[in-house]
């Protein structure tokens, strides 16, 4: 009876020893989730948008908005929009996609768009 308490206690010793390693490791499922976040860089200015990223897969896509013009500008897509930006100002806009397809945006301050400040994302 001894000897089988030494042998749960010994495996228990050392299937603890390695517990910080196997947290640090990303599980499947913890990668696949990661991968469904994407990061676009958005630099607005006179009259154009500048996207790191044209596409992203389904998820959430995180764009990152900087007026880098001198005049305002504010950017608009899936029905959500940042506030307007003066020259140098950003601001984080999280959409979430759940379906594939093309998806406009544009500035809506009146005029911009028509000038140029518009374009597609794609989800594939």
């Amino acid at each position: 009876m001894k000897a089988l308490l030494v042998v749960v206690l010994a495996t228990a010793a050392f299937g603890a020893a390695d517990a910080p390693a196997r947290l640090g490791a990303q599980s499947p499922a913890a990668h696949q989730q990661a991968a469904l976040v994407t990061k676009v860089n958005v630099a607005a200015s006179e009259f154009k948008f500048v996207l790191n990223k044209k596409t992203a897969g389904r998820g959430v896509v995180i764009f990152k908005v900087t007026n880098v013009g001198k005049i305002s500008h504010d950017f608009k897509i899936k029905n959500r929009k940042t506030r307007i930006l003066s020259h140098g100002q950003s601001a984080t806009l999280r959409v979430t996609f759940l379906r594939k397809g093309s998806y406009p945006y544009s500035c809506t301050v009146p005029g911009h768009a028509a000038a140029g400040m518009k374009g597609v994302f794609t989800i594939t």
